[in-house]
């Protein structure tokens, strides 16, 4: 019955979201029919990307918009990504590329290379939208202009993009999305979207300000140190009575968050960490709370109904309620679990997956909890993190 309940509500959740928060193929809608203009400055910083760097240079390259430039931010690399971006950049000049060889110590290293494109770059000058991206994404063609007439049409100082994410490796089909769900419960769309009581929320992959709303919270500069800045950002422009919004890319933008195991459950536990205010209860609830209704209730329920059907022969009554109850249950488990493969565009068969995805979740989560506990460093970017917990 918990299980019926609990994945019901998903669904629910789900279906009104969808209903009452536009993707971004709205934006490309209204673009198409009143395209959106002022100069708009992409700047993505990247350390040690050589892996993806050329495949996002070439999607920008790709970008329809006209009055774009480009700012490539690269920090303290010590591999080939300097090469291949110019190489794929081949003089085009709407393209900038900075290269910093030092970050302070009081700053995040990504915070700092953004800060430096920002202040630094000719692009940025008199840029009226900034868009902040990482380097593992990929634009399609028409996307920039269709963030724009999206912001415009909601009359936002922030919007920022939940990427269509990639499904190639083994922990991508089976862990991402209930990770990705994961955070989705903390910070729910309808949420992140309310125009009173909004639960600040964004997503560093892609961000678009309007520049004078980057200026009043201060930009960069105010969370130098910040490891999350996408969060700390949307926490400064709720501070200041700011309009934001967050909308699903539906397709029209990329990300491949991480390209192995290692790195995915490192990346996954540093969000998980800061997104729970680095509050080692609050990670530990999530992990029990994950294991139970992700994996251990479907599984109980599963092992109900095949129960039910084996002692139909001996007593049909209650046999056949188990096996009823059962099958409703898994029905809304796995209603809920496709509808979300299919807004994430993951493989619908992914779906049956997440029974494991989520016991390697709340893994993740307790991971976060304990190297909090412990004091752990991380290290992200070419630098290391030293966390400092907080125990309420």
């Amino acid at each position: 019955m918990v299980t019926m309940l609990w994945w019901g509500a998903i669904w629910a959740r789900v279906e009104h979201s969808l209903w009452v928060i536009p993707t971004l193929r709205l934006g490309e809608k209204l673009a198409s029919t009143n395209p959106p203009t002022g100069k708009v400055c992409v700047i993505v910083p990247a350390h040690n990307e050589d892996s993806v760097i050329a495949s996002l240079i070439r999607s920008l390259v790709s970008e329809t918009y006209q009055e774009m430039r480009v700012v490539l931010v690269l920090d303290r690399c010590t591999d080939n990504t300097a090469l291949l971006a110019r190489a794929e950049i081949a003089g085009d000049i709407r393209f900038e590329v900075f290269e910093i060889d030092v970050c302070p110590a009081d700053w995040s290293g990504k915070v700092h290379a953004l800060h430096t494109a920002v202040t630094r770059s000719r692009g940025a000058e008199d840029a009226e939208f900034l868009i902040f991206a990482d380097a593992d994404t990929l634009f399609s063609p028409g996307c920039i202009a269709a963030a724009l007439a999206l912001r415009h049409h909601r009359n936002l100082d922030l919007l920022s993009l939940l990427s269509t994410l990639t499904y190639d490796t083994w922990f991508e089909r089976v862990v991402q999305l209930a990770a990705a769900f994961e955070l989705m419960q903390q910070y729910p769309l309808t949420e992140a979207n309310a125009l009173v009581d909004r639960q600040a929320f964004a997503n560093g992959q892609f961000m678009l300000f309007k520049r004078d709303a980057y200026d009043a919270v201060g930009g960069h500069a105010a969370v130098r140190n910040a490891l999350l800045e996408d969060l700390a950002l949307a926490r400064l422009v709720a501070a200041n009575r700011l309009v934001a919004g967050v909308f699903v890319a539906a397709g029209l933008f990329h990300c491949r968050m991480y390209a192995d195991w290692q790195e995915f459950r490192r990346g996954w536990k540093r969000i998980y960490i800061e997104a729970a205010c680095r509050n080692i209860r609050a990670l530990s609830l999530s992990a029990w709370r994950v294991r139970w209704l992700g994996t251990i209730l479907p599984t109980w329920t599963f092992l109900a109904g095949t129960a039910g059907a084996l002692i139909i022969a001996h007593s049909a009554r209650i046999g056949w309620a188990m096996l009823g109850l059962s099958m409703l249950a898994l029905l809304s488990w796995a209603a809920a679990l496709i509808r979300l493969t299919m807004v994430a565009r993951a493989p619908i068969w992914t779906a049956v997956l997440h029974i494991v995805g989520a016991w390697l979740t709340a893994n993740v989560l307790d991971e976060a909890a304990s190297d909090l506990r412990s004091r752990k460093p991380t290290s992200w970017g070419g630098r290391e993190y030293d966390f400092h917990a907080d125990e309420a």
